[in-house]
């Protein structure tokens, strides 16, 4: 495999294609990261710079080298190992600076926090000029509602908690121009759940799943949580979301205080401030599901080709020999080179029920 090395101008100015082993990882909702594990030079270390970017064209992900560590021993030789993450973890580098109120298309909720914090903040200093967003039309995203508010949180982990809560993806893609674009997306369902997409299944018996992984757990489930706002002792204004009862009932208190009803755009109302109460306590409750995660080494020539016939984000058919069969989504791929040759390592998700 080639991959491109770009400056920090994003200009082209390398190709890296001898290495000993290398890690390029790609997902859904988060940011992707990667690992190479280079012979140690001074070319090398003079091409492979930190905050330089390294591009390949089987990935829509450009990812930024972010730290170097360098090994040398006189029997095996020297090493340098080049780690970083893709352009999403640029959203890393910001918080949301002032209370935010999101209330209505999500989308646009987004929108307002990029444009607060990186695309035209009110201070010069935060913005970063070739960082813009990329409006989706996918009735998948923008028929999705937000109803939350945020101060002082990290803005990548706001955006991931909004999109995972809503199970819909983010991208940060360079564009020709040299514009990091950000987009919502949703993937196709290539299930047998529908009839619109051709099917997209993965299993033994099509000899395009060489092994597999299922681990599935139900220690981190939380069916009902207690959500406390703002207010002291028996004062705290509280609401629940969730429900259940005797052993399938399972408690999580998830603390609000920074809800505030006295905002900057005016006092909320008691509905609009406990809707908001609901909200963070529908996105605690999702993270604590049954955990059920298909991943595998997958026959990527054999019937179905990623990049091709499926893509990051699309809800794909799963079985092994087991028999254990699921409706997942696609949230990882993991591409990996060594001296055994390329592997491909796509996770399942299966989806959330409800």
């Amino acid at each position: 495999m080639e991959f491109r090395i770009l400056n920090k101008d994003l200009l082209d100015v390398d190709i890296l294609d001898t290495y000993e082993s290398m890690i390029w990882t790609d997902r859904y909702s988060r940011f992707g990261d990667f690992e190479f594990y280079i012979p140690a030079n001074r070319q090398t270390l003079e091409l492979l710079k930190e905050d330089y970017y390294i591009w390949h064209r089987d990935s829509e992900h450009v990812m930024i080298i972010e730290d170097r560590m360098i090994n040398t021993d006189v029997e095996e030789g020297n090493f340098i190992t080049v780690t970083g993450r893709s352009l999403e973890s640029i959203l890393d580098r910001r918080i949301i600076w002032q209370q935010t109120i999101l209330t209505g298309n999500l989308q646009n909720g987004i929108q307002k926090l990029l444009n607060e914090n990186i695309i035209s903040p009110t201070d010069p200093d935060r913005k970063i000029d070739n960082f813009i967003f990329e409006a989706s039309t996918d009735p998948k995203v923008t028929s999705l509602t937000v109803n939350t508010q945020f101060t002082g949180d990290n803005l990548y982990d706001a955006i991931v908690s909004l999109c995972e809560t809503n199970e819909i993806g983010f991208k940060v893609i360079l564009s020709d121009d040299n514009k990091f674009v950000f987009k919502l997306y949703a993937g196709q369902d290539r299930s047998y759940d529908q009839i619109q997409n051709p099917y997209v299944v993965f299993s033994p018996g099509f000899d395009n799943l060489l092994n597999t992984n299922y681990v599935e757990s139900k220690k981190n489930l939380k069916t009902v949580t207690l959500v406390a706002g703002e207010g002291e002792g028996l004062e705290r204004r509280t609401t629940t979301v969730g429900g259940g009862t005797g052993l399938d009932r399972r408690e999580l208190f998830t603390d609000a205080r920074d809800i505030r009803s006295e905002t900057s755009e005016g006092d909320l109302t008691e509905a609009e401030y406990l809707a908001q109460l609901e909200e963070r306590g529908n996105e605690k409750l999702s993270e604590h599901q049954i955990s059920q995660v298909f991943d595998g080494q997958t026959e990527n020539l054999i019937m179905f080709k990623y990049g091709v016939d499926y893509f990051m984000g699309d809800i794909i058919q799963l079985e092994n020999e087991y028999g254990l069969m699921s409706k997942s989504r696609v949230t990882e791929l993991i591409r990996s080179h060594n001296s055994e040759g390329v592997n491909i390592y796509p996770t399942f998700v299966n989806m959330k029920t409800v």
